[in-house]
């Protein structure tokens, strides 16, 4: 268990790892290309670092060192795994290697934890199955673990329900170039998480896949192409810049995150713009984004293209005045936990007045207090405790070391928002 001690935050700069989403899906792509690939500034995370398991299992060849990630693309051509791929609760990392795994030889086997076990995965594997593909759920629940028998994709045309999770459509569309004719989305529900659509997106063409779309409703990608090989950067992580800002938004302080930019595709930026209308002074400097916390009010704000960072958002909420609304996030209770039921317990902990809706909550600002907080194994809820430590005494953290799943040396960073 950790205590966080309360500092005032005159002006700190911090830089934080490459994006969890860009690393999970230039891995992937990477692995899926016609050449030796060189990764920059790869989040180096248990979760990815799973990603890039799962792949050498695939008979993908990587080297891991301090400065970059090497991959060996296979031209989309992969090998047959007899053993389990586990893949712990990194819920990108099963969705998107669900389709990955459609483009073998055998049958494969994808399990994690138990919780991992509760996750739904069904209208990926109703997808997969439009195209041809065997594609089950072991216990037949809709939830893995998961038997995916690969081999040749013809392709065609897939109506996909996307209102649980936006990575059943990145899965089908990292797959799509390497199908015989090519393939047709048509999202018949949702999409939700819009923003991590056009990462996946971003990853396709830069490494010269062609595709056409329709908003986020409709696409087309042309078969038989192959990712192309070179040297990628990933742009820092705008969803574990979001905790810094939130530190300046509760302390009154000013904080910079370095390298990050309020044109990213990366949606979680946008947590910034909700930080204004509560107060706050965000200013775009050359070398980074910079906020400047001032007097909290509260505001109503529909999340659901910034899912992760509703916790976060949540934590300051309980430092604004008046009553903060948080909509359109009931997607949120199938993530590393029930992070509604989760993110209410902790702040009512606190002395805050915190209620969950079906598909949102509605925070009462206050004068939290001092607690324990239970992190359900959740890393954002972690590191979103973590901020509010900084402004109130007695907050500690139980299983800190939680934070490995996106952030491993989020801990040291955090230790640099000094007095």
């Amino acid at each position: 268990m950790l205590e966080i001690k309360p500092r005032n935050i005159a002006n700190a700069q911090i830089t934080v790892p490459g994006s969890k989403s860009y690393t999970h899906r230039i891995l992937i792509a990477s692995g899926l290309s016609d050449g030796l690939c060189t990764i920059e500034n790869a989040l180096k995370s248990e979760d990815t670092l799973l990603t890039l398991g799962a792949l050498k299992h695939l008979g993908v060849k990587t080297d891991v060192n301090d400065n970059n990630i090497t991959i060996h693309g296979t031209k989309g051509i992969l090998s047959p795994c007899d053993t389990p791929v586990y893949l712990g609760n990194s819920g990108t990392s099963v969705r998107l290697l669900t389709a990955v795994a459609a483009l073998g030889k055998g049958t494969y086997t994808l399990t994690g934890t138990e919780r991992m076990a509760e996750r739904p995965i069904q209208d990926l594997l109703d997808a997969l199955r439009q195209m041809g593909v065997s594609a089950c759920s072991v216990n037949n629940n809709g939830c893995p673990p998961l038997e995916i028998t690969g081999g040749e994709i013809k392709g065609g045309k897939v109506g996909l329900k996307c209102k649980i999770s936006s990575q059943y459509l990145s899965a089908l569309l990292l797959i799509a170039p390497y199908t015989r004719e090519g393939l047709e989305i048509t999202v018949t529900e949702g999409p939700v998480s819009k923003p991590y659509i056009d990462m996946t997106v971003d990853v396709m063409k830069q490494l010269n896949v062609e595709l056409a779309r329709d908003g986020y409703n409709f696409f087309n990608i042309p078969g038989k192409q192959v990712y192309k090989a070179g040297s990628y950067l990933v742009e820092s992580d705008c969803s574990n810049a979001g905790y810094f800002w939130a530190a300046a938004a509760v302390t009154g302080g000013t904080v910079k995150v370095r390298g990050i930019s309020r044109d990213s595709r990366q949606g979680d930026v946008r947590l910034t713009e909700v930080f204004e209308t509560m107060g706050c002074k965000v200013v775009q400097e050359k070398d980074g984004l910079v906020v400047s916390g001032g007097k909290l009010s509260a505001t109503e704000v529909d999340m659901a293209d910034m899912p992760d960072m509703v916790p976060t958002l949540a934590v300051v909420a309980a430092f604004a005045e008046g009553t903060t609304v948080i909509k359109n996030v009931a997607h949120l209770k199938a993530k590393e936990s029930d992070r509604l039921t989760s993110v209410a317990t902790e702040l009512s902990k606190m002395g805050i007045q915190a209620t969950c809706t079906d598909t949102g909550l509605i925070i009462r600002g206050g004068n939290p207090h001092g607690a324990e907080i239970d992190t359900y194994n959740d890393h954002r809820i972690a590191m979103c405790f973590a901020v509010a430590g900084l402004s109130v005494p007695g907050v500690f953290i139980r299983d800190e070391k939680c934070v490995e799943k996106s952030f491993p040396n989020f801990w040291e960073v955090f230790e640099e928002l000094k007095n």
